[in-house]
């Protein structure tokens, strides 16, 4: 009977569970399935569901997990789930189980990740074997790196979402001050993010009025009450039959402080290798990214932005590949001797 490994992107919205034979490659999976995160009290009540629709039997599991991973465990920052690796091995009777941070799983996945998995906003020049930065905004913003070690490639968690807004004019100050009175702290990952957008969106709405009125009405009941938001606001501001430029605004300012917290990045972990995109927000807002106020946003850097221009900057489509990289974190632990 072949040996099988269970793989998980566990998500503040939405995990992603697959099993892949270890007889091949992490590509095409036994069985999937996408399951509502907040409809289940843990990671264990979810994992049973699957594997009961499933019915196959697993030996090995990986997890990309919301939050930091310390001696193998982990309190999910947009969940309230704690998630043990060594309660995972017995509940389920696994031979190993690992866990890691959801988005250094994104980042396992960069090197096996095809042209058609990218959308390229800016080519550059690449550095061959440079270091690489990835930024993931979803339900809220992660952000790692990679490095050369020499053979490969090697993946780092960071909590650089968590680290202080920094506003650069009185616009985002006044959006500061705002957010400051409702949190406390403000982190990047409280503008950054599907949280962030619907943040910035509270703040110009305390603010509207005219042409706003009619759209307001009409929607404010699909705000409140939606579980995501995000499509909603970026449809209105992205529409061009239906236009709404309180959404227009939250989209643009949310752009601009994403693409400076890429810049911010690339800067931190000098990137020449490349600036990665990905979470479940770009996606929605592809429209706004690929035009040319994304770069200005990343660039502006003083005495920097000439470096900066010349770092690649890519965002990812493959919804999967948060699924897939903790799919090669599993293979490798299993097959240490692996080289790509």
């Amino acid at each position: 009977m072949k040996e099988m490994l269970l793989a998980g992107d566990v998500g503040g919205t939405k995990t992603n569970l697959a099993i892949f034979s270890i007889d091949d490659e992490p590509s095409v999976a036994v069985a999937e399935n996408t399951f509502a995160s907040r409809n289940y009290s843990s990671l264990e009540s979810l994992v049973k569901e699957f594997l009961d629709q499933a019915k196959v039997a697993v030996q090995y599991a990986t997890f990309g997990v919301p939050g930091p991973v310390i001696d193998g465990k982990a309190s999910t920052t947009n969940l309230p789930w704690v998630i043990d690796r060594t309660q995972l091995l017995a509940e389920f009777k696994l031979t190993s189980a690992h866990l890691l941070n959801d988005v250094e799983a994104t980042a396992y996945s960069l090197p096996f990740l095809k042209p058609e998995d990218l959308y390229t906003i800016n080519a550059g020049e690449p550095s061959p074997q440079g270091a690489i930065g990835l930024i993931a905004p979803g339900t809220g913003l992660g952000e790692a790196f990679l490095t050369w070690n020499g053979v490969r490639y090697q993946t780092y968690a960071s909590e650089g979402g968590h680290v202080d807004f920094a506003p650069t004019n009185s616009s985002e100050l006044d959006l500061l001050n705002y957010l400051t009175g409702r949190f406390g702290h403000v982190s990047y990952e409280r503008l950054c993010s599907g949280q962030g957008i619907r943040n910035i969106y509270d703040y110009f709405h305390k603010g509207a009025a005219g042409d706003e009125k009619s759209w307001l009405e009409q929607e404010t009941h699909r705000l409140v009450t939606a579980e995501d938001p995000v499509p909603i606001i970026a449809e209105a501001a992205l529409s061009a039959d239906r236009s709404c430029s309180l959404c227009a605004s939250t989209i643009d300012t949310f752009i601009t402080i994403l693409a400076r917290e890429s810049g911010n990045l690339a800067l931190k972990f000098l990137a020449t290798g490349g600036v990665f995109v990905g979470g479940g927000v770009p996606t929605h807002i592809m429209p706004a990214i690929k035009n040319e106020q994304f770069m200005e946003a990343f660039t502006q850097k003083g005495r920097m932005s000439t470096l900066l221009s010349r770092i690649p900057v890519h965002v990812i489509l493959n919804s999967r590949a948060a699924l897939l990289g903790a799919a090669h974190y599993g293979y490798d632990s299993l097959f240490t001797r692996r080289v790509y």
